[in-house]
């Protein structure tokens, strides 16, 4: 009798703790991977002219397009309304406002938030950077260093290997490694690929030793003296790889961390592009980002498990070159690629809001109107143990 009284007073107390429990608010979605993948000068208008020149009126969207989610970015900088490439990807990496030129760096004083590498770092995950410019060029580098000014190459170089230690950077920039002269930040005056060497890095310089870099380990691939060749210009026996090729090397090298990782891989030239107000160059970069987005939608799709452990988001910084579509007026074959007649409104930025496409874990905030500083928030819930 004593122990059903005991059983009976004690329910009413169940019971409100498992209603608490029910009402308890869910933690931030958990992802093992986090992919983030940069069209650089990127506005709609050219997503628009690439999706016409690879499949027509009614071809298929392109493979960032078929992304779960879809919204678009505020990017205004600390210093101004058009924002340049190094405060926008410093609003990703560090989650706050910066002025344009600087690199997750404060001129005033103030300490920036740690970066998402660090947080990925501390978290145990592996990290890894990939570009079609130099590598230590201002979207990579505002994940992997801070710095007053972008143009401290080598700076941003040496901040890599020694304190953010990133496990993999493929792209250009051999010059940034081993310049004779110090950058603006005190930077270079030394081989820095040979500190890399001596830092555990396994070193690069072709397509075909990046095939050969098999295994685990921290890795450095600098294929070009500065950028690699454009799309349009690369021979087809180039010792380059493509940003495909690098996107699929670093998803092989990485995934073998049991723990996860973190990537940043940028189509470059698009922006270059853009600056150039030359529709073919924007377009053929940023086809080749496409098909780098496409490969890493296969290795996401190759297991069932990294759907739920990976969270994949397509973003541009800004747009480049105020590009409007203004003919052809007439209606071509369906599916005929479609050259488009363009407009440029300047050879700079623009102040339009950027687009942004995301699938995975922490993908349903970023639907919608979002401040470019969101990504750092929707990441670090993410990465969270």
């Amino acid at each position: 009798m004593r122990c059903r009284a005991l059983i009976r007073a004690f329910l009413p107390l169940a019971g409100l703790l498992l209603a608490a429990s029910a009402a308890a608010p869910a933690g931030p979605p958990r992802a093992k991977n986090v992919i983030l993948m940069v069209g650089d000068g990127m506005g709609f208008s050219l997503v628009t002219a690439g999706r016409l020149a690879k499949g027509g009126v009614d071809g298929p969207p392109l493979s960032f397009e078929t992304l779960d989610r879809f919204g678009y970015q505020r990017i205004y900088s600390a210093d101004g309304v058009i924002a340049d490439s190094a405060a926008t990807a410093s609003a990703w990496a560090c989650g706050a406002k910066f002025s344009n030129g600087a690199l997750c760096f404060h001129g005033d004083g103030r300490v920036a938030p740690p970066s998402l590498l660090d947080l990925a770092r501390e978290r145990g995950r592996a990290i890894g950077l990939v570009a079609t410019s130099a590598i230590t060029h201002a979207t990579p580098a505002a994940f992997g260093a801070s710095v007053p000014d972008r143009r401290c190459e080598s700076e941003i170089a040496r901040q890599y290997l020694v304190e953010t230690k990133v496990d993999l950077l493929l792209g250009g920039g051999m010059s940034s490694f081993q310049s004779a002269a110090k950058d603006p930040c005190g930077g270079g005056g030394e081989d820095y690929v040979a500190l890399a060497r001596r830092e555990g890095y396994t070193v690069v310089t072709s397509a075909a030793g990046l095939r050969a870099a098999t295994g685990t380990g921290k890795l450095l691939g600098l294929f070009a003296t500065e950028e690699l060749t454009r799309v349009q210009a690369r021979p087809e026996d180039s010792t380059e790889p493509t940003l495909a090729e690098m996107t699929a090397a670093a998803l092989d090298r990485l995934a073998q961390d049991r723990d996860g990782f973190f990537l940043l891989v940028e189509g470059s030239q698009i922006d270059w592009g853009g600056h150039d107000n030359d529709l073919g160059y924007a377009v053929s970069e940023l086809l080749a980002f496409d098909e780098a987005v496409r490969v890493t939608q296969a290795w996401i799709a190759a297991r069932r498990e990294r759907a739920a452990q990976t969270l994949l988001i397509v973003l541009a910084d800004h747009e480049t070159g105020g590009l409007a579509l203004v003919g052809p007026r007439d209606r071509p074959a369906a599916t005929a690629p479609v050259k488009v007649t363009p407009h440029w409104a300047t050879a700079g930025h623009t102040a339009a809001d950027a687009p942004l496409w995301s699938s995975g874990p922490g993908s349903a905030e970023l639907g919608g109107l979002v401040d470019n500083t969101k990504i750092y928030d929707v990441v670090r819930g993410a990465l969270a143990k």
